[in-house]
């Protein structure tokens, strides 16, 4: 939506995320983000901490994402996270009639900060029926620890001279940015 306030905050969880079902059968997790600023005092020669935003956060699972599910199962207490969010306000009246205004953090991406501390990801996929995302590609993990990322060789990619367009010496009859290989071969179409 436009006119909405996107915020961007680092800090420390400091409770467990709570994750709950609402009456209509929604999930929601809620949580505290405490986000501290430190200073360098040059007269003491020493860093000195400054004032502490504690942020409350909440987050919801949908149909196609589990957010609220993977961040109760994956975030603890004390856990450096970063998240992004609708920074939103609501009001509401307890149960003696005061009002209250709250200020949260509607969540839209979080993760753990990678300064000093390592994470491993496990991909979530859902089933096509339920009209989600699904990648055979990730149907077997084989955790190891630590990321896994980066290029590997497969039977496609194997480096063979024969499948390798850049493993051939030029003048072989290998043409590299036909326009088959940008979208097509319409004439229409303009060159790249």
């Amino acid at each position: 939506m436009a006119g909405e306030t996107i915020i961007t905050v680092v800090g420390n969880l400091t409770r467990d995320p709570e994750l709950r079902t609402i009456g209509n059968g929604s999930t929601v997790v809620n949580f505290t983000i405490a986000s501290s600023t430190r200073n360098f005092d040059r007269q003491s020669n020493q860093w000195t901490d400054g004032g502490t935003l504690f942020l409350n956060c909440s987050a919801w699972d949908s149909e196609r994402t589990h957010m609220a599910s993977n961040i109760a199962q994956s975030l603890a207490k004390g856990m450096n996270v970063i998240a992004q969010g609708i920074l939103r306000q609501r009001s509401y009246e307890d149960d003696n009639h005061v009002k209250h205004t709250v200020t949260e953090l509607r969540v839209q991406e979080i993760g753990p900060t990678l300064k000093r501390a390592t994470a491993q990801v496990t991909r979530q996929t859902s089933s096509a029926a339920s009209g989600g995302f699904h990648d055979s590609r990730f149907d077997e993990q084989t955790p190891t620890g630590g990321y896994q990322g980066g290029a590997t060789a497969t039977a496609s990619n194997s480096g063979a001279v024969g499948e390798d367009p850049w493993g051939q010496p030029i003048g072989q009859g290998v043409t590299f940015g036909a326009p088959a290989e940008f979208g097509g071969d319409d004439p229409g179409e303009p060159a790249f």
